[in-house]
């Protein structure tokens, strides 16, 4: 690229984007990466395994990417892979980072296609890579398979959409050629997100697969759904290769004699295949982060900034400060209301794959306990109508009536809703148990939090409020048992409120 200092921007971001994945990301930097988004079986993992010339990622059918993979190329002399998660562990043996990738992926999602939020960073050192830093997300699929919810479609929808709705964000937006472009998924995404396709990069996989007698010339000449940045043309291994454990040079050698010999790419075969591809997103990476540079300084410097005012009130802070006190429980109401929500919503952070929480026990009872309450009451459909034909005619009396009176309808509809109060009420209670579970969780949670930043206890071992004096005939009361240190979380809040 003929500039060191441009050659150096994606390793920086590189180490940024590890500082933040140990600490949890839970800093709002948004860094300059690229997205690759695509449906499922479109090509995006032979892509990249392209750009590495070797065989590391997990393969099968259904949603095999469960987890956003973070992947950070880097040129080297030797060739080896690294996790963030095992630091210090060099990977020689490709078979086993595959193996990583999907032991990881089980320890938070198991083994029944779950998908979780929470990144696999890998770094992979190799002389046969340029730098280069990409997010593979999870597949976009429409049908859930194994234990998936019903709204996996949504869910990984939510997902890509975290990262590619970021403006420092560029979209890689795979799509099979042998589909109809105007349905492609990752287009459409990238188009709600990106409507004038600035931050786009389309990839066009299986151009060999075409039926005879077609092509995407006019999709790879950027005449049919034009992006600012254009489109690629790659051939990937067939499956049938991939089974037989085609080489990924001889895939390449082969990808470039197909540009060459095909009659309608053979024009612009310089610009097509993956080793061109690999060559473009770097310098369309480090363009970018150029470009977004003096931005994302301006807002590290402000979150700085803010860290450090809050920094310095805590150096000021005073363990008789009702002030800080009060704000201290503020927050921590409000960490209690968020984590309740989650734990309701099913968003949280953490997910269980040994038991029911939250809201997916009050959807059991909803579902499952309540209709069987239901089903357990027996109707005597012979009492019912001999019940329906006494109400009419006593309403009726001595008269003879055409119509089937509306108090008979009410009399005999208010006496079977009544026998519906029952299982109603066992709901309210099983209900009321599990959100009542739900919020002791959560309080445990923030009580947690609470300890772990709480000053010693010697600084803070003073009551909350003085003592009176006590009687000079009373025995002494322990009025000191009401320290800070066992204070719980409710009753510090009903202290305070009252």
């Amino acid at each position: 690229m003929g500039n060191r200092g441009m050659e150096e921007l994606i390793p920086l971001v590189n180490r940024l984007q590890d500082a933040l994945g140990g600490v949890g990301q839970t800093c709002s930097l948004h860094l300059p990466q690229i997205a690759v988004v695509g449906g499922q079986s479109a090509g995006k993992s032979s892509v990249l395994e392209n750009f590495v010339g070797r065989d590391f990622l997990p393969r099968g059918s259904g949603i095999v990417t469960r987890r956003p993979l973070i992947l950070q190329l880097l040129t080297s002399n030797t060739e080896y892979g690294e996790f963030l998660h095992c630091k210090g562990k060099k990977f020689t043996d490709f078979d086993d980072i595959c193996g990583e990738i999907e032991t990881e992926t089980q320890r938070l999602t198991g083994i029944n296609k779950g998908i979780s939020p929470i990144p696999i960073n890998l770094r992979i050192y190799s002389p046969h890579v340029l730098n280069l830093t990409l997010v593979d997300l999870p597949g976009i699929t429409k049908v859930p398979v194994g234990d998936q919810p019903a709204d996996i479609e949504y869910q990984i929808r939510d997902m890509i959409m975290q990262y590619i709705c970021k403006e420092n964000c560029l979209i890689l937006a795979v799509t099979p050629a042998n589909t109809d472009l105007a349905t492609s998924d990752a287009l459409k995404l990238a188009k709600d997100v990106d409507p004038q396709g600035q931050r786009t990069i389309g990839v066009i996989t299986k151009l060999d697969l075409m039926d005879k007698g077609t092509d995407a010339l006019e999709i790879l000449e950027n005449r049919l759904l034009p992006l600012r940045r254009g489109y690629i043309g790659v051939v990937n291994r067939s499956q049938k290769d991939i089974d037989g454990k085609k080489d990924i040079k001889a895939a390449l050698l082969a990808e470039e004699q197909f540009f060459q010999s095909h009659p309608a790419y053979r024009h612009m075969a310089a610009r097509m295949g993956t080793p061109y591809l690999q060559k473009m997103l770097n310098q369309q990476l480090t363009n970018h982060i150029r470009d977004t540079l003096p931005a994302f300084r301006c807002h590290l410097q402000n979150q700085l900034l803010t860290l450090n005012k809050e920094a310095e009130e805590y150096r000021q802070y005073g363990p008789d400060d009702a002030g800080r006190r009060t704000k201290i429980l503020l927050k921590s109401i409000q960490h209690l209301a968020v984590d309740f929500e989650k734990l309701i919503e099913g968003s949280g952070d953490k997910v269980d794959t040994n038991n029911l929480s939250g809201g997916a026990r009050i959807n059991r009872i909803f579902h499952e306990c309540f209709p069987y309450e239901l089903i357990k009451l027996e109707l005597d459909e012979q009492k019912l109508r001999r019940e329906i034909t006494y109400a009419i005619r006593n309403i009726h009396g001595v008269r003879t009536g055409l119509f089937t009176p509306d108090l008979a309808f009410e009399a005999i509809v208010k006496k079977q809703i009544s026998r519906l109060n029952g299982p109603c009420m066992k709901l309210i209670d099983m209900v009321s148990q599990e959100l009542l579970t739900t919020v002791h969780q959560c309080i445990n949670k923030v009580q947690l939090s609470l300890r772990e930043r709480r000053p010693p206890p010697r600084q803070i071992s003073r009551p909350l409020w003085p003592s009176p004096p006590p009687h000079p005939r009373s025995p002494p009361k322990f009025n000191h048992l009401f320290l800070v240190p066992v204070l719980t979380f409710p009753e510090i809040f009903i202290q305070i409120c009252s």
